[in-house]
């Protein structure tokens, strides 16, 4: 893993427990040193599979000096509770659990949401949804497509005829191999008990440049548990899509090498989204690992400009549609 860069300026760090549907989660709020930083909205970073929230951690370094940064382990991941069945895992349920972590930490308190993978996943419905209404500033999304988008751009791509339409879902379909793998009972479980968690540092470094250090203890538990999320979800939501269009504006962070998602799925977003800035870099799936740097200073170039309305040249050169107003 590379290393993180210094940040700017020095910040503190608490642990706290939220309880949220009978779950324990385990969260940690960063706040900078400098009592005006601490005053400017803060950055909710959510993880994906089959991480914890320690993926954040160079990102966090980077962001923390600025402003707040509020990281937690997902249900099921890292210190916090497991549901017992699949159903805990559906969409909902993490929408429920974000806001309970941001009630408590973050009390009647505008924030800035950024989710990788599947914390992007079901961020989307944080950011579509009423439950967090008014609360969500912005919304940064790396490499975890709306599910509901993506039902309705399969579709269209179908319906559409050509062979390039065709060809990108099936590119897609592709990529996401292990989502028909993951619905075998039992299997993909013993697989990662066998000798998936032993190969992930390698898979890492390998596919992605990573030199990862120790492997973490929770892993096989995190990404069996993370399994349920798959089977929960994918089905429904790819067979029924729902309309699902932003209460905030929206940032994607589209890593042109990703292994797992591609380019082209990403754009399913755009009939739905109102306001909307893209970056693209040619990089993997794991770029909270591998560019920590980067995208901290992308989540806080567009924090800023929610904030101010002053859009610099490299967002005005990233804008999709529709400015917001100064």
């Amino acid at each position: 893993m590379p290393a993180a860069a210094a940040p700017a300026r020095a910040f503190s760090q608490s642990s706290h427990v939220v309880r949220s549907g009978g779950l324990r989660l385990h969260a940690r709020l960063s706040q900078p040193e400098d009592p005006a930083a601490r005053q400017r909205p803060a950055v909710v970073l959510v993880h994906g599979y089959p991480d914890d929230s320690s993926v954040w951690h160079g990102v966090r370094d980077a962001l923390a000096g600025h402003r707040r940064v509020l990281v937690f382990d997902v249900r099921g991941a890292g210190l916090s509770d497991a549901p017992g069945t699949a159903a805990g895992y559906r969409i909902p349920q993490f929408v429920e659990d974000l806001a309970a972590v941001a009630d408590t930490l973050l009390p009647g308190e505008r924030f800035h949401l950024v989710g990788h993978d599947w914390g992007s996943i079901h961020s989307w419905e944080s950011v579509t949804t009423d439950r967090l209404r008014g609360r969500i500033a912005s919304y940064t999304s790396i490499s975890g497509p709306c599910l509901d988008h993506v039902g309705h751009w399969i579709r269209a791509q179908l319906s559409a005829g050509t062979w390039a339409a065709r060809r990108a879902v099936w590119r897609q379909r592709l990529q996401s191999w292990y989502v028909g793998y993951f619905h075998v009972p039992l299997v993909p479980e013993w697989s990662w008990r066998l000798w998936v968690a032993r190969a992930w540092p390698w898979w890492l470094r390998r596919t992605e440049g990573i030199r990862a250090g120790t492997q973490r203890p929770t892993l096989v538990r995190d990404a069996c548990n993370g399994l349920r999320m798959y089977r929960a979800n994918f089905r429904e939501r790819l067979a029924r899509p729902q309309a699902r269009t932003p209460h905030a504006p929206v940032q994607l962070i589209v890593p042109t090498q990703d292994r797992y998602v591609s380019p082209a799925v990403t754009r399913a977003v755009e009939p739905w989204v109102p306001h909307y800035w893209r970056h693209e870099i040619a990089a993997g799936h794991w770029l909270p690992l591998r560019r920590p740097g980067w995208v901290a200073e992308c989540i806080g170039r567009f924090a800023d400009y929610v904030e101010s309305g002053q859009e610099n040249a490299a967002l005005q050169q990233a804008r999709v549609a529709g400015a917001l107003a100064g």
